[in-house]
């Protein structure tokens, strides 16, 4: 339910979970995920009328990862495996942004590894290996509630994008969330975006 370029997975993954358990793997793939970005979101976009309405204007950095970089070892399965810092600034105007939203995904693979929502919009970060209250975090694909971190395979290029969403009302979900229940519930709230894409390598 969030924006990336049109793309249906229907193999195996390659970057962010091929070196996890076949187990696990088979539970990334067939997860909540893939079925609603299959098939309520066009194989992974937004439908182009909200997208449209939708503006771009957040702006979107780290102080540990660069647009366009490798994601740092750090923030994958290779290295600590923690959630990397971000910040943000452009939100509209404080009587439209009661929220805000974080989705951390492979679009390649409609993949997602980290969902957030519920963040005071007066918050304009996310320290590293934290979640600023009183936020919460839904699955992901692999099923936890908690960063999922990528895991590269070497020769796969793949991008992890960090999108930022300014959500006109709160996410009335609870921690944990199906991850098909808190990305509708972002879509259906997303006024603005903002993103910062990173690379396998």
């Amino acid at each position: 339910m969030f924006p990336v370029a049109p793309h249906c997975s229907s193999g195996s993954r390659h970057g962010a979970v091929s070196a996890l358990p076949r187990a696990r793997r088979r539970f990334a793939v067939t997860s909540g995920a893939v079925v609603l970005l299959a098939a309520t979101a066009g194989c992974g976009s937004l439908s182009p009328a909200f997208e449209n309405e939708m503006s771009a204007d957040i702006n979107v950095n780290s102080p540990m990862m660069q647009e366009g970089r490798p994601l740092p070892d750090a923030y994958t399965c290779a290295g600590e495996g923690v959630s990397p810092p971000l910040e943000w600034s452009g939100l509209p105007d404080e009587d439209r942004t009661s929220s805000i939203a974080v989705v951390a995904d492979d679009p390649s693979d409609a993949h997602v590894f980290w969902v957030l929502y519920g963040m005071d919009p007066q918050v304009p970060e996310i320290r590293q290996n934290s979640v600023p209250q009183p936020a919460h975090q839904g699955q992901n694909s692999a099923g936890g509630s908690a960063y999922d971190p990528p895991c590269p395979e070497e020769g796969h290029k793949h991008e992890y994008r960090f999108t930022v969403y300014a959500l006109s009302e709160e996410v009335d979900l609870p921690e944990g969330a199906p991850l098909e229940d808190s990305l509708e519930a972002i879509a259906s709230r997303a006024i603005a975006r903002g993103s910062l894409t990173t690379t396998s390598g």
